[in-house]
């Protein structure tokens, strides 16, 4: 639509402004007006300026006639052109605005927006609805308005603001729309009465805007405002109220059930029963639950997805436009804009340094905390600017969400960060904020890596969860761009990788890094750990002993180095390694090396983490008084250092101690606390362990109902292996954590029961279950038992071979009621 190029834009008299204010609601300029009515423009523009004071009746019919005026509106249009001022307009329910459509999701914000349009005075009179184009901005603006009319006897009434708007134009539109002849009349018109006009897209024309609200609200002190726009107006008298998208359901939500409570969805499935009657088929819940979370949540872009409905899928319209939601818009000759037009709107709003931010805030995959903005913008390149007012910026101009309170809590909408990887890819800026991305990401994991361990592992492993999406874009462009910053990268991540079961993915970047021949020249304490972590993530040594040899590497550097960290990391690593290859005087020659430094330098913990590592030993060759003693080192340390789950497994490790030395009351005792400390820690795998050994414990000792009980408890856990400290804790349990447990309780209660066949059955069950574990001392007990009940001489006899073979191998001692068994 054109413009009045050269209009006079002061207020004219009375009927000059009406008919000002009624053509600009009509959305006509002064040439089409007259066109419509037939009568000269040089007579639009006189009676406008107030140059013709008194028209001709004819001409007056034929202007209202073309504005489409009818009721009171008419009647106040022609008295005003005769110089008379209108009957009163009747109070009740006089609406002034299009019909509101039924809304989806908003109802919490349109019941508080009520009540701050209808509440005490001391409310604010002005309330501007923010967000980014689409959002739903003018569909709540105008349901709230509806609601509120019974409350303003004044009536309920909206202007639409269009580019080029001058101050006049509104006040003389406001006078207009509540059927009175010019704006110093308002006074009169609202005497005693209340009412509320909406005004929208204030962005248009945001100066004329504050100019025409300042004036209103000091002059008709009962009428209240809400304004849309894509920006606050910057009034004192203003309350914003930022419109977030619509709330889309979690990975979690699989059925229809689950995903149509969620208001996204609701919209969309409401939407698209407009353009298809078939109902929403099961295949095609979960990508209708990726599509609307990939959108959003924003109203447009899920209406315009929808309208493809008409021709495509559900899976289909994620295939076609998932990635590439910004090229989503209506049907050639809709009035709806592309997501792109939209968003691109809310970007020129932004200061150039505010738009080189926002690119680089884009390269984020998910959420990001306040520092990592700071970090990935770089101070100076965005000029002075202060992230946080960048941040509450972007949350205005509703290009930003926020959820909860914690860290991590920032995050672009997908369609705005789609829009500023197109800019920064135009502006060239993809590769050198990739590289930045990458190094923030590494900086992050090495300042979140050493709390990978002790009692802050889970919290610290939730950390990295947060930015995981993050993690893995970074390391595949380093990887290739800047293998250095990758390997920081991936060296801080193994305990994480381990403790949440990516073992084999972890192990394949740092061989990938350490064998690429630009990492040979990286900071030797950065290679030494990512030799550290290919170790760590070894379910067991390969034949060659290549995971050995890495550890070994590493703790030469770390000596060299004087990194006291990672000598003890790899002494650690050392023995467990040796213990999975059975090469048990190696193992303790480690875990000795280890308490020693421990004990040199003062870390509690790692002395704690050694003594446990070491009772292992001391029971392998039967002496378990040496044992009772390391545990109770254990317990002390782990004390002092707040290791309460190193505490739990002390204890647990101590009641297995008690049971092997046949203090079943101690065992039972000990067990069960360990078991009540696992639970509230929870550690899944472990108590469940400690929940056999105890029913171990009963059934040996005769109690052969409560060692059921316990039977009862070991059904297959569903959680995975969880990390530990020391092979008394399996720090990577096979088939035999699981299913030896079970077998071994039943055998025992077996036994009690005088069932030796079966118990004979049982004890070779678990025999075969432990056999790929770590600890053969768990399978040393089940061949003894097997040996002790079988009545088959051959299978007695591989019993004993086999036992002897591990015996041997293992340097183990059997324990004075094992022999007797055997004798």
């Amino acid at each position: 639509m054109a413009s009045d190029h050269g209009a006079d834009r002061v207020d004219g008299p009375g009927f000059g402004a009406m008919l000002g204010g009624h053509r600009r609601q009509a959305r006509l300029t002064q040439d089409e007006l007259a066109q419509r009515a037939g009568v000269g423009v040089r007579t639009v523009r006189d009676l406008e300026r107030g140059r013709a004071s008194r028209p001709q009746r004819t001409t007056v019919e034929l202007l209202a006639n073309a504005l489409a005026l009818t009721g009171a509106d008419r009647h106040a249009f022609l008295l005003a052109a005769r110089g008379q001022s209108a009957d009163p307009i009747p109070a009740q329910r006089y609406v002034r605005l299009p019909p509101s459509a039924e809304l989806i999701g908003r109802d919490a914000d349109a019941a508080e927006l009520a009540d701050l349009l209808t509440g005490p005075v001391r409310h604010p009179r002005v309330v501007t609805l923010v967000g980014l184009a689409g959002v739903g901005k003018t569909a709540l603006a105008l349901s709230v308005c509806h609601r509120v009319v019974d409350a303003h006897s004044g009536g309920v009434a909206g202007l639409v603001v269009t580019d080029g708007f001058a101050t006049g134009d509104i006040l003389s539109t406001v006078a207009a729309v509540f059927g009175v002849g010019r704006f110093e009349d308002l006074s009169a018109r609202f005497a005693g009465t209340s009412g509320v006009l909406l005004i929208d897209a204030v962005e248009r024309s945001p100066e004329a805007v504050a100019e025409a609200l300042s004036k209103l609200l000091e002059r008709v002190p009962t009428l209240r405002f809400i304004t849309t726009g894509r920006h606050p107006i910057g009034l004192p008298a203003e309350r914003v109220w930022s419109l977030a998208p619509l709330v889309a359901p979690p990975e979690s939500a699989r059925t229809l059930a689950e995903v149509s409570d969620f208001p996204a969805v609701a919209l969309f499935l409401d939407r698209l029963a407009r353009v298809r009657r078939e109902p929403v088929t099961p295949d095609e819940v979960e990508p209708l639950a990726t599509l609307v979370r990939r959108l959003g949540g924003l109203p447009m872009a899920i209406e315009l997805a929808a309208a493809h409905g008409r021709v495509l899928t559900v899976a289909e319209i994620l295939h076609r436009y998932g990635d590439r939601l910004l090229d989503l818009t209506g049907r050639p000759g809709d009035d709806a804009v592309s997501l792109r037009d939209a968003v691109a709107a809310s970007y020129h709003l932004l200061a150039t340094e505010e738009q080189y931010a926002l690119r680089r805030l884009g390269l984020f995959r998910h959420r990001w905390s306040v520092s990592l903005a700071e970090q990935m913008i770089e101070p100076g390149r965005a000029g002075d600017t202060d992230v946080v007012h960048l941040l509450d910026r972007l949350l205005e101009l509703g290009l930003l969400s926020v959820r909860g309170s914690g860290v991590f809590r920032f995050r672009l909408l997908d369609v705005v960060r789609d829009y500023a990887a197109e800019q920064a890819a135009a502006e060239g800026e993809l590769p050198g904020g990739r590289q930045r991305h990458a190094e923030v990401i590494a900086d992050l994991a090495e300042g979140i890596a050493p709390q990978l361990v002790g009692p802050h592992l889970a919290e610290a492993a939730n950390r990295l969860d947060d930015v995981a999406g993050d993690v893995g874009a970074a390391l595949a462009f380093a990887a290739s761009e800047d293998p250095r910053t990758a390997l920081r990268l991936a060296a801080a991540l193994p305990r994480w990788w381990r403790f949440r079961g990516r073992d084999v993915t972890g192990r394949q970047w740092l061989r990938r890094l350490l064998d690429d021949p630009r990492t040979a020249s990286a900071d030797p304490v950065v290679r030494a750990w990512a030799k550290i972590g290919l170790a760590q993530l070894a379910a067991r040594p390969s034949p060659d002993g290549d995971e050995i040899v890495s550890a070994a590497e590493a703790l030469a550097d770390f000596e060299r180095l004087g990194v006291i960290e990672g000598q003890l990391a790899a002494h650690t690593q050392l023995a467990a390694l040796w213990m999975a290859k059975d090469g048990f005087d190696q193992a303790r020659r480690h875990g000795v090396a280890a308490l020693e430094l421990a004990r040199e330098t003062g870390r509690v913990r790692d002395m704690a983490v050694a003594e446990n590592n070491l009772t292992w030993h001391e029971i392998r060759i039967g002496d378990l008084a040496a044992a009772r003693e390391r545990l109770a080192a254990v317990d002390r340390l782990a004390a002092r250092c707040g290791e309460h789950r190193l505490q739990a497994l002390a204890r647990a490790n101590l009641a297995e101690v008690a049971r092997l030395d046949r203090e079943f009351g101690e065992a039972e005792m000990l067990g069960r606390q360990a078991v009540a400390e696992l639970e509230v820690l929870g550690d899944p795998m472990h108590r469940r362990r400690v929940i056999g050994r105890i029913g171990l414990a009963l059934a040996e000792w005769g109690r052969v109902d409560e060692a059921e009980a316990m039977l009862a408890e070991l059904s297959p856990a569903s959680d995975g292996p969880s990390p530990s400290d020391g092979p008394l804790s399996s720090d990577g349990p096979g088939g035999g954590f699981l299913d030896g447990p079970a077998a071994m309780v039943e055998a025992a209660i077996a036994m009690a029961t005088g069932d030796q066949k079966r118990a004979a059955e049982c004890y070779a069950r678990a025999a075969d279950a432990y056999a790929g574990d770590v600890d053969p001392r768990d399978v040393v007990e089940a061949l003894v038992g097997l040996a002790a009940t079988t009545p088959d001489p051959d299978q007695r006899e591989a019993a004993l071979s086999r036992l002897d073979e591990i015996c041997t191998a293992g340097g183990i001692v059997l324990l004075p009621h094992e022999r007797a068994r055997l004798e």
